[in-house]
């Protein structure tokens, strides 16, 4: 996703600095909240590993955590961005911490879906424009739109997945408060925003190759949404969704394709 970030807004390739950090970042913060996830009500044999093998999880997070430290430093000057997103990647995961000034904040997370949606699009399309000096200008500000977008839509899924053991665990969120109609609209609503943002793009000088890639994984997700509702196969979600927020930057590695 970083890299396709270079490629449409930068036309070029991400500085090693940038992805090392990205990787051991989200390994970090990754391995730290699963240490953290409880059991599940229902059967996944994701969350059944991660509860026999909990101390992978603190290993690599400590792995993660120190590779973060190390890649900071050659980026530090951008400490300001990086600390608030490192501020909101914690929210996201502080309920789950046994203290019980952590452990409140379960009743007021009704935004924590848009939390993790805000760190995935924040640190794969905003963080990378600021270190290379990029001001902000519309033509990033549409981009980091239209991946808020499809990210979005993907973390409504998750947590519609989740809600009965976020509902266990006191967790308040848009999902367990919101009916199936409401759950319906706050999807709908989010792709929307990534088809708009997308085609928007054009205005910008993207190419219609370019947009056309870009728009396959949501054309994706838009037809699985029922069955995700229904089914929720381990396979599908850490596969096939997960994967699809990072599918149309594959592409464009893969097939080579004119930017613009």
């Amino acid at each position: 996703m970083v890299y396709q970030t270079y490629l449409v807004l930068q036309h070029g390739l991400p500085p090693h600095s940038v992805t090392s950090f990205v990787f051991f970042a989200t390994m970090c913060s990754y391995n730290f909240h699963w240490y953290l996830t409880p059991d599940s009500i229902g059967f996944s044999r994701r969350i059944q590993w991660a509860k026999e093998h909990k101390g992978w999880h603190l290993v690599l997070y400590f792995i993660g955590l120190t590779g973060t430290a190390i890649c900071f430093f050659p980026i530090r000057a951008h400490w300001i961005a990086i600390g608030f997103i490192a501020c909101i990647t914690f929210l996201y995961s502080a309920p789950k911490l046994p203290q019980n000034f952590f452990r409140s904040m379960k009743k007021v997370a009704i935004g924590k879906t848009i939390f993790l949606a805000t760190v995935w699009t924040h640190v794969t399309t905003l963080l990378p424009v600021f270190i290379t000096g990029e001001t902000l200008k519309p033509s990033i500000i549409v981009f980091a739109l239209s991946r808020f977008g499809l990210v979005y839509a993907i973390c409504i899924l998750f947590d519609y997945r989740d809600r009965e053991d976020d509902k266990k665990d006191g967790v308040r969120s848009m999902i367990t408060y919101f009916n199936e109609r409401g759950i319906n609209l706050l999807f709908w609503s989010s792709l929307m925003l990534f088809f708009f943002a997308t085609f928007a793009m054009h205005a910008f000088g993207l190419s219609s190759a370019t947009i056309l890639v870009i728009l396959i994984p949501g054309l994706i997700v838009a037809g699985l949404f029922g069955y995700a509702k229904r089914n929720f196969s381990d396979y599908l979600y850490y596969f096939v969704l997960d994967g699809l927020m990072m599918l149309s930057g594959l592409l464009m590695l893969i097939g080579r394709i004119d930017y613009f």
